[in-house]
């Protein structure tokens, strides 16, 4: 007794018989006969020559695991060839249906890990890879010219290729644009070389490294040093001297000073009562703690300041700087002079944060998601495997899949 049930991705076969065996659902189906064409001469033929049944895996229906029983036939061309019908249902050489091997290779790019995808299909996780590794070349879009603003950061991938892996993405729209196999700057510099033609600023960690690759490649473009890099300077002095200094106090203020250390960072028009008072105890305890705080504080206001007027008044926001310089410098203290060092060299690259306004924020946002899909694999041994994933995760995110 034949269906007229059309099943999704089995609309151009016959279902002569279905049954439940356990927990899988059993599908007898078969092509419709019709002529064929020999692929030996060409010569169209209806005459089959016997029938043999293919065990095929299907899609889940109804939750259950699908099985195709498929009634393939073989046809006898007068030249004496033996060839089996064609259909759309099964690729040569398959065991599972083309819906299948679709469905598993987008599967794997949006699941979490190979194994618990290969899991759902009742597969191996080799396999997994393998269809993984079949659909998503064809799938990532190529980057033939990298767009005028970019931004590098670099991650921890420890693949095959390195233990750092170095991702670039737009500036301006936060989007991935590639990732690199290792960290090394020739790698960066030829990279740059060939891609990079239409680059005018680069947005960057404070890397030697990557300014010295930079430069090299792009004929010294404006370099945007990210300010969370260059603000962090200043909060490790102050921090290196709260060490020193607590050591100094009584064990319960030494304990207490250091589970209130936040109160040090936070802007002083942002504490609460409670906490002004925990930080006025230990400013009081210590004149040279007291010192740095006020330096920071001082840091702190010219940074605020460059913000606002960054764009529109650059003297300003010098002026600013060479005042915090200043202060540093009567200071006395060696954690402060050398953070005030560093900003001095990086000083180009600091004012131009303020002046055009970009940050790295967008891409180390990438990374903390890179992370999270690095840890729910247990690691990528391979390093074109990890780029493909993490690249299609974003470039795929708010696409919905549908195979057929």
């Amino acid at each position: 007794m034949y269906h007229t049930t059309r099943f999704p991705g089995l609309k151009d076969v016959i279902v002569t018989k279905t049954e439940c065996r356990g927990d899988e659902f059993h599908l007898h189906v078969e092509e419709e006969r019709k002529a064929h064409c020999c692929p030996e001469c060409g010569t169209w033929t209806r005459r089959v020559h016997d029938y043999r049944t293919q065990k095929l895996t299907h899609l889940k229906m109804w939750e259950r695991r699908t099985v195709l029983f498929y009634r393939r036939r073989r046809y006898a061309c007068p030249c004496g060839k033996r060839f089996a019908e064609k259909t759309t249902m099964v690729e040569r050489y398959q065991r599972h249906t083309v819906e299948w091997n679709q469905a598993l290779g987008l599967r794997t790019i949006q699941g979490k890990n190979f194994t618990d995808t290969a899991k759902q299909f009742h597969t191996s996780p080799t396999t997994a890879m393998r269809r993984f590794d079949d659909i998503s070349r064809g799938m990532l879009r190529t980057i033939e010219h990298l767009p005028p603003v970019i931004a590098i950061d670099e991650y921890k991938g420890d693949t095959n290729r390195g233990k750092y892996q170095v991702i670039l993405a737009d500036g301006v729209t936060g989007e991935p644009l590639d990732i690199l196999p290792d960290r090394r700057s020739q790698t960066i510099k030829r990279y740059l070389q060939r891609k990079g033609a239409k680059v005018e600023v680069v947005v960057m960690d404070m890397s030697p490294s990557f300014k010295t690759a930079v430069n090299q490649a792009l004929g010294s473009p404006v370099i945007v040093a990210d300010r969370f890099h260059f603000c962090r300077y200043t909060h490790w002095s102050l921090d290196r001297i709260r060490r020193e200094v607590q050591h100094t106090f009584h064990d319960y203020d030494r304990k207490k000073c250091k589970q209130m250390r936040h109160v040090f960072h936070k802007p002083a028009d942002e504490l609460s009562q409670e906490q002004r008072w925990h930080l006025e105890r230990y400013l009081n305890l210590s004149e040279k703690l007291r010192k740095a705080h006020e330096l920071k504080e001082h840091y702190q206001a010219w940074f605020q300041d460059a913000k606002t007027y960054g764009k529109t008044n650059m003297k300003r926001v010098k002026e600013g700087l060479y005042r915090f310089y200043e202060a540093v410098e009567a200071s006395e203290m060696p954690a402060f002079q050398q953070a005030a060092k560093t900003l001095r060299n990086w000083q180009t690259e600091i004012l131009n944060s303020f002046l055009f306004g970009y940050t790295n924020g967008p891409v180390e946002g990438l990374n903390n998601q890179t992370k999270v899909i690095k840890r729910n694999a247990f690691g990528f041994r391979r390093y074109d495997r990890l780029r493909l994933k993490v690249l299609l995760h974003h470039q795929c995110k708010q696409t919905h899949f549908q195979v057929g």
